[in-house]
């Protein structure tokens, strides 16, 4: 959409992406917003503040659901908009700044467990043809003795009883997913207590609890075999479900455009870039702690394994809050070799092609700094998975074992590198500078942040503190930087002189 902005006798075209949300009638909001069990249940935990979380889609209607819930409960509600991070998750944080006592979050939601406030999840009802969904679900899987597993969007789950039992009648190895809504545990939880506290451990082999969502599987029987059908479109859902589940082939259904094809992503290729960031990460000596979720529980838990692993593995770590990740955020810190973002399983894979540096994950950091995890191909996104306490979690080994000592060949520079500290390993020191074939002054790399800023050239402002006289505020320009107020009124001042 183009708009445009008036500066004097100029027009400067400027075009911004614009999508335009259609706003829910009226009639609908009770239904859709789930106004009865939001007031119920606000109700029977007889809270007095609540915060309404809406995602920037669903923000159109926040005023009318306000006001339907006004009529239904005796609370305070107040709107949070946009969250410092991914509004999949909870943001508990702004919630506490307001005094909350819970939240009632809406919209598309990754399920990530949570440790300080009371929610309830009302993941609104987007529009959805069931009998167009069945008709291309019969001519994408022909053959109604494949086996299926039927997965979808939060946003889906209101009609997917009624598709589950359309199709099971034709496709009898059908099997549906179900959500599990995780509640809210104490702060200091182990990731053991806190599977428990889910219900997603402890179960039979054949139940698989994965990206909030659990299949139960026959018995003898392998997740491998089966075909996945989703429910949604191209989203960090789907390419999280396409990761964790990466040898079951994916179709899908996008209800937005009534369409279904075969996913052609190559989930080999993707998990080969995935293990190219792996081998940056292993030639990384400065690793910079991304966080990126302060609701996620265990989320303190992760930065201190983190920083253990990259300890041990004699690299520097440096930690950094920046909220919602960009290119120019994470450019302003060169020093760093690579960044590994602490997320929700949904936020944290990113295409990080267009950064500075890569940017990785936790479990691929583990996989870079821990030699007792080996890489197989299995992808583990939810970083609950590696921690101490979960089935998937490997005991870091101690130092000084003969494997650590044992040095490796980088896949990316072909050089010798070595996991952990070794004080036989030859270092150079930065007072006299080598020269390289060409006979000019090599670059040394710099082993911390204090160094590679010593090397610069412009190490930023001087506080000069106490040296800078105080001055009062004095008020500042109007307009656009194409064309300030004061610039017109010298502009007409100059007209008027010449004529």
């Amino acid at each position: 959409m183009s708009t445009s902005f008036y500066a004097a006798d100029n027009i400067t075209d400027r075009k911004t992406e614009v999508f335009i949300v259609k706003e829910t009638p009226k009639s609908e909001i009770d239904t859709v917003y789930e106004t009865e069990r939001c007031a119920m249940w606000i109700e029977q935990g007889r809270y007095k503040r609540v915060a309404l979380q809406f995602p920037d889609e669903f923000l159109v209607d926040s005023v009318a659901v306000v006001g339907n819930l006004e009529g239904k409960c005796d609370a305070a509600l107040f709107i949070l908009g946009d969250t410092s991070y991914g509004s999949c998750c909870v943001d508990e944080i702004a919630a506490e700044h307001n005094l909350a006592d819970c939240v009632v979050h809406y919209g598309p939601a990754c399920l990530s467990p949570i440790c300080r406030l009371p929610v309830l999840y009302v993941f609104g009802q987007k529009p959805f043809d069931v009998d167009h969904c069945v008709e291309t679900f019969k001519e994408l899987i022909p053959s109604q003795k494949q086996k299926v597993v039927l997965m979808y969007n939060t946003v889906y789950a209101y009609k997917i009883d009624v598709l589950f039992e359309t199709l099971i009648k034709l496709y009898p190895c059908l099997l549906l997913s179900k959500l599990e809504l995780p509640s809210s545990a104490p702060l200091e939880t182990t990731p053991s207590e806190l599977n428990k506290h889910l219900n997603t451990r402890d179960t039979p082999a054949c139940k698989i609890p994965k990206c909030g969502r659990t299949v139960q599987l026959p018995p003898d029987e392998n997740i491998d075999s089966y075909i996945v059908f989703y429910i949604g479109k191209e989203s960090p859902t789907l390419t999280n479900l396409m990761m964790n589940f990466n040898k079951c082939p994916f179709y899908t259904y996008d209800p937005n455009t009534s369409t279904g094809r075969r996913e052609i992503l190559n989930i080999n290729k993707a998990l080969m870039k995935r293990y190219y960031m792996v081998e940056k990460a292993k030639d990384a000596d400065i690793v910079g702690i991304v966080v990126g979720t302060l609701g996620v529980a265990n989320y303190l838990q992760l930065i201190s394994r983190l920083k253990l692993l990259i300890k041990t593995a004699g690299k520097k770590s440096y930690m950094f809050v920046v909220g919602k990740l960009n290119v120019a955020k994470l450019a302003n810190f060169p020093e760093i070799d690579v960044f590994v973002l602490v997320a929700c399983a949904e936020n944290t894979l990113i295409d990080s092609s267009e950064f500075y540096k890569p940017v990785v994950t936790p479990f691929e950091m583990e996989i870079a700094c821990n030699k007792a995890r080996q890489w197989t191909g299995d992808y583990i996104t939810d970083f609950q998975d590696i921690l101490p306490g979960s089935a998937d979690f490997v005991e870091l080994k101690s130092a000084g074992s003969d494997e650590e000592t044992e040095g490796d060949v980088s896949l990316i520079s072909n050089k010798i590198r070595y996991l952990g500290k070794h004080t036989d390993i030859p270092t150079i020191s930065t007072d006299v500078l080598p020269r390289n074939d060409s006979t000019t002054v090599s670059t040394v790399k710099a082993q911390t942040a204090g160094e590679f800023l010593d090397s610069r050239s412009w190490k930023g402002l001087e506080q000069k503190l106490g040296e800078t006289p105080v001055k009062l505020a004095s008020e500042g320009s109007f307009g656009i930087a194409a064309s300030y107020d004061y610039e017109n009124l010298k502009e007409a001042a100059c007209k008027t002189e010449d004529s």
